[in-house]
């Protein structure tokens, strides 16, 4: 696939059973639907967060589905609508560089929370460095 922010390509990690496409080159994350869900582990706190999306306009250009190619409606996600993202209501999520990470840390419960965090930058940071070398 490719990636909906700089058209390189997505290369797939597996984080817990969970297929992450990342890019290497500009370090977004895509989600297919219902992995978001996943790697929040379905607790009361990521469910309220999954909750507080809603729908958003912004003058960005709009980014394409790596798997449909049609423009991706954006969404706003968390306390206030403080994260904006890209979505394909039928595929996936994008992310662009931290902001998944930013969504782990709100949706967590205080005891997954960095240990979910940390270990999926670990991962990122390890297959980032390994591909720029």
């Amino acid at each position: 696939m490719k990636c909906p922010q700089c058209q390189g390509i997505l290369v797939t990690l597996e984080f817990n059973r969970i297929e992450i496409d990342y890019c290497t080159r500009c370090e977004g994350i895509w989600l297919d639907f219902g992995e978001l869900r996943l790697l929040l582990a379905q607790g009361e706190k990521g469910d309220s967060l999954l909750r507080t999306m809603t729908p958003a306009r912004s003058k960005e250009k709009k980014r394409r589905c790596p798997i449909c190619s049609k423009g991706m409606g954006e969404i706003l996600i968390g306390d206030g609508g403080s994260i904006l993202l890209d979505e394909c209501p039928e595929h996936g999520m994008w992310f662009d560089r931290g902001e998944l990470v930013k969504v782990l840390e709100a949706g967590c419960a205080d005891s997954l929370k960095h240990a979910r965090a940390s270990s999926l930058l670990q991962l990122l940071d390890e297959v980032f460095t390994l591909c720029k070398e």
